[in-house]
């Protein structure tokens, strides 16, 4: 199987998401001409089977995706989304912030920066409903929670301040940057949801 997968590439850990889906793919069995692109303009999409939304300045994220004229593109994107840290708030349809226009796509309300500033960034494993193996080692970094999650999105995980993996359909969004340890369960349980 050929497949395509871009990755946001407009501010955040984009190379990271780029190496960890393209050792997903392979770890798929995904034939060697399958490919993990950048994503900066409305033609980048062309061919995607699924797109990253990487970690980083939500605010700034939101301001180059309406930059760059992307905001309707990916909101009407038919693949699956893959969405972390500030991925999982442009996710959302309530961020409690005026200066991010969320793509509105998981009907659920995040507090951005939930665990306080960098300093407060920490790591944790957590079990995440559905993925074999135990608990899943999560590196989160001044990290969104989503308070409240509406029809159609399915918690997957939980700490005490409130949600921080969810599911909808072919969309995940992650409070977390599982692209960072090593461990690529989550990337593929993605892909593998949406046939891949």
């Amino acid at each position: 199987m050929v497949v395509k997968i871009g990755v946001l590439a407009l501010q955040g850990d984009v190379s990271e998401h780029i190496d960890a889906f393209s050792a997903a793919l392979a770890g798929r069995g995904c034939g060697k001409a399958s490919t993990v692109v950048e994503v900066r303009n409305p033609v980048d999409l062309d061919g995607c089977s699924a797109l990253a939304l990487p970690g980083g300045e939500s605010t700034t994220i939101s301001r180059l995706i309406e930059r760059n004229g992307l905001y309707e593109p990916i909101r009407t994107f038919k693949g699956g989304i893959f969405a972390t840290c500030a991925g999982m708030v442009l996710m959302a349809t309530d961020a409690a912030d005026p200066r991010i226009h969320t793509l509105g796509l998981m009907d659920m309300t995040v507090d951005r920066n939930a665990f306080g500033r960098q300093k407060e960034s920490f790591e944790a494993d957590i079990p995440v409903i559905g993925l074999d193996g135990g608990p899943f080692h999560a590196i989160f970094i001044r990290a969104p929670v989503v308070t409240a999650a509406g029809a159609g999105v399915h918690v997957l995980a939980t700490l005490d301040q409130g949600i921080v993996a969810a599911r909808k359909g072919g969309y995940m969004a992650l409070a977390f940057h599982p692209e960072l340890g090593g461990d690529l369960r989550l990337h593929e349980s993605f892909l593998k949801n949406l046939g891949i």
